[in-house]
């Protein structure tokens, strides 16, 4: 049977997964440092809402797939501990998501920043 839905508690997991993700992953840690002062300047810049969203949900997407990517990795390790050909194909696509998501959000600032300058 599943467990009823309990918004205090399901923040709190949630809250327990990026305080994991802090703890344990150098590369989160990384992007946490680059993105802050990221957000920081949106709020600087003399952008409409729209695109003041756009660069924000960008950041935000790279986070969330980290996120996966690390919880891809725990499930294959965890199911998978020795190498295997499959269980490296999963990690090598989390791992792409991950750098999907990176360049889509370099593509949204290039774009928006090049459209403000110019």
């Amino acid at each position: 049977m599943k467990p009823k839905y309990h918004f205090y508690n399901n923040t709190l997991y949630a809250l327990s997964g990026i305080k994991a993700m802090w703890r344990g992953e150098k590369s989160f840690r990384i992007e946490i440092f680059i993105i802050v002062p990221l957000f920081v300047a949106i709020w600087f810049l003399p952008l409409g809402a729209l695109e003041q969203i756009a660069l924000g949900v960008s950041l935000l997407f790279i986070l969330a797939m980290e996120c996966l990517n690390s919880a891809i990795e725990a499930c294959v390790d965890l199911v998978s501990p020795d190498f295997h050909p499959l269980a490296k194909i999963s990690k090598d696509c989390g791992s792409a998501a991950v750098f999907i998501s990176i360049c889509s959000a370099v593509l949204t600032w290039v774009i928006i920043l090049y459209n403000l300058i110019w």
